[in-house]
């Protein structure tokens, strides 16, 4: 049984019918299947959070999942125009405030606006879209759980590299039909679709240009699939030296080495 948890499920119990996290006993079980079938699902009772839950020896029951309401609407931060870098050779740089082995990777479409806009529907959002680009939300894990405030720990220098090339929205009609990876030192950490987002690209223009201008030029991502480093078991941190690399389909391979600053 593992201190910590490897397959973390939210549940309402058998035995008590309360919400609870816990561990999966049989890792190895589809969940999700034995779910649907009937199947007895066994799992440990996590003591504490998602972020410093500790397994315990109770072993509980699945009477169901637990629903997790879906946001109302789209998680919002700004980054600054310094926190913008290229593709290899630029470096992802880590600042001495952010090497407490926290700083992850976030794979995602990127998308820039080619007109400028406001009040935006869902049906002409994508006729305001100049291209699209892969990007890589590089984000300190230990700044950004401090607060609720993102834009900080997201925005340090350097730490959004975009690219390789922009492609025309001509050429990718439909951005729900990427395939997104995430490559960390050769190894597939995030493995997506675009067809998964809560908030389609449509609905994200349309929100963000609700009573507010998009002006021609602005730059969004769009979200990340799982496999975000932080909650990896053992957790994936992003290293002086490491390659990261943010692969979408028709678009190409973002590639970028990690460089811890020195001052």
């Amino acid at each position: 049984m593992p201190s910590s948890w490897t397959h973390l499920v939210r549940f309402i119990a058998v035995e008590d019918r309360q919400e609870h996290l816990g561990q999966l006993v049989d890792t190895t079980r589809d969940a999700g299947r034995d779910s649907v079938d009937g199947k007895e699902i066994a799992v440990y009772l996590i003591d504490g959070t998602i972020f410093d839950g500790r397994v315990t020896k109770e072993i509980l029951h699945v009477k169901h999942e637990a629903d997790l309401e879906l946001p109302k609407a789209p998680i919002l931060f700004t980054k600054p125009r310094t926190a913008l870098a290229g593709p290899f050779p630029a470096t992802i740089n880590i600042p001495k405030c952010a090497q407490d082995d926290t700083s992850d990777y976030e794979a995602e479409l990127c998308v820039v606006i080619g007109k400028t806009g406001r009040n935006i529907s869902e049906e002409e959002a994508l006729d305001y879209v100049l291209g699209y680009t892969a990007s890589n939300d590089v984000s300190a894990r230990g700044l950004q759980l401090l607060t609720s405030q993102w834009s900080f720990s997201k925005g340090l220098d350097g730490s959004c590299p975009i690219g390789p090339v922009l492609v025309a929205s001509s050429v990718i009609e439909d951005p729900q039909t990427l395939a997104i990876q995430a490559i960390h030192n050769g190894e597939i950490v995030q493995d997506g679709h675009t067809q998964a987002m809560i908030f389609n690209v449509r609905k994200q223009i349309s929100y963000l240009s609700q009573g507010t201008t998009l002006e021609a030029g602005t730059i969004f991502l769009t979200g990340t699939p799982a496999g975000i480093g932080y909650f990896r078991q053992p957790r994936v941190v992003l290293r002086d030296g490491d390659e990261i690399s943010i692969k979408i389909d028709k678009i190409g391979t973002l590639v970028n080495k990690v460089r811890y600053e020195s001052w």
